[in-house]
């Protein structure tokens, strides 16, 4: 973005360090939210309207989770301590990065000084126990709506939003890794996951296909790379399905790891469901990775994974129910060189045309200039 001119300025709502590619992050210190004694009452005498919609929402609907509710009330508050710093130094559009609690801020922003703003809701956003508290007012008055998938576009649309403001735009890679060889010799065959170690990731599904080539004589070496609180429960089922010795729980490792650990793989395995919840994924970034590796993929059909595996073309899709389709797919995967490599190049290809982070940056930077053009409403 500063090489096209633009100037950033970062706040970072909950952690973070103090700068993020060479710009300075201002991180909200949450001691000031005693503040809020004092300061609310202010802004409210400002613009007592504001106040009232907010009350109105807060007794006539109920969040869908203490922690969706409580992510609302920290962006509200961040808006309320740092509304006076914007209107010192008016930005010319306050862009929030997800639909939860910087959606809200952002919105609070525009309602108590007129600041333009735009959002981002993505799968957690949208589909967390039903979705953010407050998603369509947030983002109902926002320039544009940016969503890294189809799906969640599709969802953002049945909320009643405007089509024209509503974009997928894709995450994306700096620069493409090199492109390593087809391993000659697939037997064991080296598969990887990387995921947190929740619900939504399907593991336990995951752990009963191991058992299942185990069953068929499929020899394999497997590693779960991630952390995550259903660890202990997830070791206790490989134990009881026999597949301890041949699946490894790495816990997390950092960036250049995974890339390692993709460097060692024949094919990354995703197995995500829909949660009790209702989160899932959107496009996990470690898919398009493990593409522009050249590592295989095969993933349920369960959310965005299918918009860049295309079945028989970029990579494989089976239901996570029906082990014994993953134990057909992966044992051809480790036999069949031709298929393989016509999979690895379209997959490539994908990657190349899809998830370059550079031109997907440049799209945003265009609505974000479209945005700032655009007559204030």
């Amino acid at each position: 973005m500063r090489a096209h001119g633009v100037n950033l300025r970062i706040y970072s709502l909950w952690g973070g360090s103090g700068a993020f590619r060479g710009i300075p992050v201002t991180r909200f210190n949450k001691w000031r939210l005693l503040t809020l004694v004092w300061m609310i009452p202010y802004e409210s005498w400002r613009r007592p309207e504001v106040l009232r919609q907010v009350l109105h929402g807060l007794f006539t609907r109920r969040a869908p989770s203490w922690l969706n509710f409580w992510e609302n009330m920290l962006g509200a508050g961040f808006a309320c301590l740092f509304a006076r710093e914007f209107r010192k130094q008016p930005p010319q559009l306050v862009h929030a990065a997800w639909g939860g609690a910087p959606a809200t801020a952002a919105w609070l922003l525009w309602r108590l000084d007129g600041h333009r703003y735009s959002a981002a809701a993505h799968a957690y956003d949208i589909y967390e126990h039903g979705g953010d508290w407050w998603l369509r007012e947030k983002l109902e008055h926002a320039a544009f709506i940016h969503t890294s998938t189809e799906m969640g576009r599709r969802s953002l649309l049945e909320l009643g939003l405007g089509e024209e403001r509503v974009v997928c735009i894709r995450r994306g890679l700096d620069r493409l890794p090199t492109f390593k060889a087809l391993r000659s010799a697939r037997a064991p065959i080296n598969l990887i996951c990387v995921a947190r170690l929740v619900e939504k990731k399907g593991l336990d599904h995951q752990l009963r296909i191991y058992a299942a080539l185990k069953a068929a004589r499929v020899p394999f070496a497997a590693r779960i790379v991630g952390e995550g609180p259903l660890r202990p429960e997830l070791e206790k089922l490989a134990g009881r399905l026999g597949v301890a010795a041949e699946v490894t729980f790495t816990g997390h490792l950092p960036q250049h790891e995974v890339w390692t650990q993709l460097a060692w793989a024949d094919v990354l395995l995703h197995t995500g469901v829909i949660a009790p919840s209702g989160d899932r994924d959107g496009l996990p970034n470690v898919i398009p990775e493990a593409m522009s590796v050249g590592v295989l993929v095969v993933t349920s059909p369960t959310a965005a994974t299918t918009e860049a595996i295309t079945m028989g073309v970029t990579g494989l899709v089976a239901p996570v129910d029906e082990a014994d389709v993953w134990v057909s797919a992966l044992r051809r995967l480790s036999n069949d060189d031709a298929f393989a490599e016509k999979l690895r190049a379209a997959a490539r290809t994908w990657v190349e045309e899809n998830f370059n982070a550079h031109k997907n940056a440049e799209r945003v930077l265009g609505r974000f200039q479209q945005a700032i053009a655009a007559p204030q409403p």
